[in-house]
């Protein structure tokens, strides 16, 4: 990565934190595409898994006591079934049609997470466990869990501060599995990975974008920013696939 590629990453990376503490969700919807266009899909999506991880951290100690530790349990229990496929996708998939599928399911995060219609309620524990596979393997893949968290929590009727509590254990939990995963199936990101001091920024970024997000939440109204997320948002997915097919 050049030195102009990772400051537009880290830029990425603090728009997203910013979001996600206003509205519980975003670093990895603005920071997925992003690294993807500027890194490739192996080692962009890897980068982003990091980013989420430093941010799950940092916003979920501020709403501890706001999280549903049992559903959390149970979504990151199951998480590891969809990991391990993932990276092994991951590992073996043509770089191209990766870089497509990013793309493609940032595009899908995007309607299922700010404009999908109301759904009917349904709650059961397999629903649960689904949701934890589905969103692990996203994750994995795309470094996008939101689409499956959001549809789930729709359907269950999850009041929205519990939500946004309890993804961010469970967003640091699934980046941890996506990273680990991917280290052990051996996907070639660890010879191309960043200098040290990129992970140092990183962090600062992260910590920059909780501190302003927490500052802005009480002046900007979450809807806000949320079409200011789906502009950008939505400028990185096309870009990516464009990107993915150029590459074809």
């Amino acid at each position: 990565m050049t030195t102009a590629a990772i400051v537009i990453g880290l830029i990425a990376v603090f728009c997203g934190a910013v979001l996600q503490r206003i509205s519980g969700i975003g670093v990895g919807l603005v920071a997925a595409p992003a690294f993807t266009l500027l890194a490739g899909p192996q080692l962009g999506v890897f980068v982003t898994n990091t980013a989420t991880i430093v941010s799950g951290l940092l916003i979920g100690l501020a709403v501890l006591s706001e999280v549903d530790w049992k559903r959390f349990g149970f979504l990151a229990g199951f998480a590891v079934l969809g990991a391990w496929p993932a990276a092994l996708l991951v590992r073996d998939a043509n770089p191209a049609i990766l870089t497509i599928f990013i793309g493609g399911i940032v595009l899908i995060a995007l309607m299922t997470t700010f404009s999908a219609p109301r759904l009917p309620q349904v709650s059961s524990s397999a629903l649960t466990a689904a949701t934890g596979i589905t969103a692990s393997f996203l994750n994995t893949t795309a470094g996008v869990s939101a689409p499956a968290m959001v549809i789930y929590a729709r359907v269950s009727r999850w009041p929205q501060r519990s939500f946004a509590a309890t993804m961010q254990p469970t967003f640091m939990a699934l980046a941890i599995l996506s990273v680990t995963t991917k280290l052990i199936a051996g996907v070639g990101i660890v010879g191309s990975l960043p200098p040290w001091w990129f992970f140092t920024a990183l962090v600062a970024a992260v910590i920059a974008g909780v501190a302003v997000g927490s500052a802005a939440a009480r002046r900007v109204s979450a809807a806000g920013m949320r079409r200011v997320a789906v502009v950008l948002v939505t400028l990185g997915a096309l870009a990516t696939v464009v990107r993915g097919i150029v590459l074809l």
